[in-house]
């Protein structure tokens, strides 16, 4: 079985799969500052659930305490809701024998799937070539950027989890990082 098809095999139905629906049909993508409109994330989760013959009750309900819970927390900054929300969810899911999946796209936005638990981790599952992930796990690869201070270039680098960029200096001879890999400069968030 191909990543593409074991993919498909866990995030749609057997009726989907025999109607050849795809599985673009069924993420739901959130840009990274929150839904377009309220609700929405709930929305779909409860639509999966629901496809699958699984009862929804309580995510509507989860995803508004989430949003309540932000219109009073003075801490909050742009693009913490949706994370607040898709942690809460993912919880909610879990506890119920479902897994709230992301798809790494490599964009700023969140590429979600709903799929059963219970089985073996979703593992070296791919769509289109890019990851997917159960959310809340580490990512495959990081992202590391700054601005060298010598010359203004943004510098960016894809790492995995093992890797550092200990003693790592710009083209310009500027150093970015020490011998630990500690930036010696801020890193953009």
């Amino acid at each position: 079985m191909t990543e593409a098809e074991a993919l498909e095999q866990l995030v749609l139905t057997p009726g989907e799969r025999a109607g050849g629906l795809t599985v673009d049909r069924v993420m739901f993508t959130m840009d990274w500052t929150g839904e377009e409109e309220p609700g929405e994330l709930a929305a779909f989760l409860a639509g999966r659930l629901r496809a699958f013959g699984a009862d929804p009750t309580g995510v509507d309900a989860e995803a508004e305490a989430v949003r309540r819970e932000a219109e009073n927390d003075p801490t909050l900054c742009r693009g913490d809701l949706p994370v607040r929300q898709l942690d809460r969810l993912a919880e909610l899911l879990a506890e119920i024998g479902w897994a709230l999946l992301v798809w790494d796209s490599g964009t700023d936005a969140y590429e979600v799937l709903v799929a059963p638990a219970g089985g073996p981790e979703p593992t070296a599952l791919t769509y289109q070539g890019l990851p997917v992930r159960p959310w809340g796990s580490e990512p495959d690869t990081r992202l590391v950027s700054l601005d060298c201070p010598g010359c203004a270039e943004m510098r960016v680098w894809e790492l995995s989890p093992t890797e550092t960029l200990a003693d790592e200096h710009c083209d310009c001879g500027a150093p970015l990082f020490d011998v630990e890999g500690r930036p010696l400069v801020p890193l953009h968030d």
